[in-house]
C-alpha cells in the first residue's frame, strides 16, 4: 500500500479536466480562432467609389453580358484596383444585386412618375417598347438561371411592378371603355411586356423581321382607342 496521499475527488476532478483540455488543444484552439474572428469589414453604401464600381458593372453587363461582370473588368472600366470589389462587396452576387436593384428602383420610379403625367395606354406601350429596359431585363433573367440570390430579387422586383403595371392599365383601360370582359388588363400587360421582351431578344439575335409592322400595328391599335389629345 502506498504511504502517499490520496486526490480529493475535488481535485481529481480538477486534474482529469486539464488533462483532456491538454489532449485537445487542437480543438480548443480552433475554437478560440473562431470565436475571436470580426467580419470582414465592408465599404460604405453611399460611397462615391462603390457608386463608380456600380456604374462600371452595369456598362459592362449592357455591352458585353454578365459574363464579362468580373472584378478584374469593373476595376478597370471604373480605373479603380480590382481589389475595391470586393472591399465594398462580399460576393460578385452582391455586386450583381446592387446593380439590379438600383436600375430597377429608378425604372419603377420613371413608371410612376410617367403614369401620372399621361396615365395612358400610349404611355404604358412607350414605356414597355423601350428596347434598353427589355435588354437589361433579359441579361438578369439569363444571369438568374445561375444565382438564386439574383432570381430571388428579380422575383421581388417583378411582383412590385406588375402590381403597378397592373393598377394602371385597369384605369386606362377603363377610361378608354373597354370592359374586363371585353380585355382583362393582366392579359393586356402581359401581351405588352412578353411582346417588348420578344422584340428585344431578337433585336438582340440580330433577328428584326416583322418587327416593324408589328411596333405599327400595335401603336395603330391604341391610337383607335385612344383620342390623340390624350398623348402627353
Amino acid at each position: 500500500m502506498s504511504g502517499g496521499r490520496t486526490p480529493a475527488p475535488a481535485e481529481q476532478s480538477h486534474s482529469r479536466f486539464w488533462h483532456l483540455l491538454s489532449s485537445r488543444r487542437d480543438v480548443w484552439q480552433v475554437v478560440a480562432v473562431a470565436t475571436s474572428s470580426q467580419p470582414r469589414r465592408i465599404g460604405a453604401a453611399d460611397s462615391k467609389t462603390r457608386a463608380r464600381l456600380v456604374d462600371a458593372a452595369e456598362e459592362l453587363l449592357r455591352e458585353e453580358g454578365y459574363a464579362a461582370v468580373t472584378s478584374r473588368k469593373v476595376g478597370a472600366r471604373a480605373d479603380l484596383k480590382p481589389q475595391l470589389v470586393h472591399y465594398y462587396f462580399r460576393t460578385m452576387d452582391d455586386l450583381f444585386t446592387e446593380v439590379f436593384r438600383r436600375r430597377a428602383e429608378e425604372n419603377l420610379a420613371r413608371f410612376e412618375r410617367a403614369m401620372a403625367a399621361d396615365p395612358s395606354l400610349r404611355t404604358l406601350w412607350r414605356l414597355n417598347a423601350d428596347p434598353r429596359g427589355a435588354a437589361f431585363s433579359i441579361e438578369f433573367v439569363a444571369l438568374a438561371n445561375h444565382r438564386k440570390v439574383i432570381r430571388a430579387e428579380i422575383a421581388r422586383y417583378a411582383e412590385r411592378f406588375r402590381a403597378a403595371q397592373l393598377e394602371a392599365l385597369t384605369a386606362a383601360l377603363a377610361a378608354d371603355g373597354i370592359t374586363p370582359e371585353q380585355l382583362p388588363p393582366i392579359v393586356a400587360m402581359l401581351m405588352m411586356t412578353g411582346l417588348s421582351q420578344v422584340l428585344a431578344l431578337e433585336e438582340a439575335l440580330g433577328v428584326t423581321a416583322g418587327h416593324d409592322a408589328t411596333v405599327s400595328f400595335v401603336q395603330s391599335v391604341i391610337d383607335r382607342l385612344e383620342p390623340m389629345t390624350r398623348e402627353g
